[in-house]
């Protein structure tokens, strides 16, 4: 809704605003916001289009000419087989974004509905709080690690190497950090179910569900936004640091973290082997990061208001 002046007298009265026009006014004044989401879309743009302009296959060997770095015919260098580290870069951005997003998706789910249930039903709040704080106690990493250990090989077998991988790395990702969103709207829900408009929906008899879809999860629509950008970022590192210590993706299935394990070796080599990998995931992580900060100030009604 557009911003209109009514003159009534002397007092100028400001016509009623929308929630998300205030939202999106605060948003733009925010500068890292912003620039975060420049960056971010230039990340996205760049690994969906850039294969279509860069048509170099990022698997073709070219022995003649490995270890190279930046050129006019391969602006990133070649590795040590000769393979095009901007082709490879594009491609591996393309299954970093993809883990990043769906298992962000898979957290944002599991951890909405634990948190709503556990907020609104008071019978299950002690158990699946309880539940959560065993996932937060549990050493992640190793966990992790242990994990692809025992089911790597099933899955790939199963579904074969790069799916069952990605299958794999996006589920592990996805039911071990879910626990914050869990917390962060199980809190809202806690104050939100005490307010006069669910106290009045549940005295003319409304259903819990109904109750829970109709007014308490728009409400709980803000933490979960936020969640959701700081859940890329961390869904992105989680997948380069698995990658890195070469328990992700195959070597021939790159990602932006198996690059950085493949290039560790050449570093005083071809080094730029290893910084643009790590260029391309800082980038994508800080304007993630700046975005869900941004959408954080947006939404908070004590700085929207000003």
């Amino acid at each position: 809704m557009t911003d209109q002046t009514i003159v009534t007298g002397d007092d100028p009265v400001r016509a009623h605003r929308s929630l998300w026009s205030d939202v999106w006014r605060q948003f733009k004044v925010h500068r890292g916001g912003l620039i975060g989401v420049g960056v971010f879309s230039f990340v996205v743009i760049a690994v969906v289009i850039g294969p279509y302009l860069h048509t170099v296959d990022p698997q073709f060997l070219d022995f003649k000419n490995k270890n190279l770095g930046p050129t006019w015919a391969h602006p990133f260098g070649t590795d040590n087989l000769g393979r095009d580290m901007l082709a490879q870069v594009l491609a591996g951005g393309r299954i970093s974004l993809a883990v990043g997003i769906t298992a962000m998706l898979l957290s944002l789910v599991l951890g909405t509905f634990i948190g709503i249930i556990a907020g609104f039903f008071k019978v299950l709040d002690g158990p699946l709080m309880r539940l959560t704080d065993l996932f937060l106690a549990l050493p992640l990493l190793p966990l992790l690690l242990v994990i692809i250990m025992l089911f790597r090989d099933t899955l790939r077998n199963m579904f074969g190497p790069e799916t069952g991988i990605f299958l794999l790395i996006v589920f592990i990702i996805g039911i071990t950090s879910w626990m914050q969103t869990a917390r962060i709207v199980r809190g809202d829900v806690l104050g939100l179910k005490e307010r006069e408009f669910v106290l009045a929906a549940r005295s003319i008899g409304t259903r819990p569900r109904r109750m829970i879809t109709r007014h308490i999860f728009p409400n709980v629509l803000s933490p979960i936004m936020v969640s959701a950008t700081l859940g890329v970022a961390n869904a992105i590192i989680t997948e380069s640091a698995l990658s890195f210590l070469g328990l992700g993706f195959p070597s021939d299935f790159p990602t932006w973290g198996r690059l950085l394990y493949d290039g560790a070796n050449f570093l005083q080599i071809t080094p730029s082997r290893v910084i643009w990998p790590g260029l391309a995931i800082s980038l994508t992580v800080l304007s993630v990061n700046y975005v869900g900060d941004a959408i954080r100030d947006a939404l908070d009604p004590r700085i929207r208001g000003r």
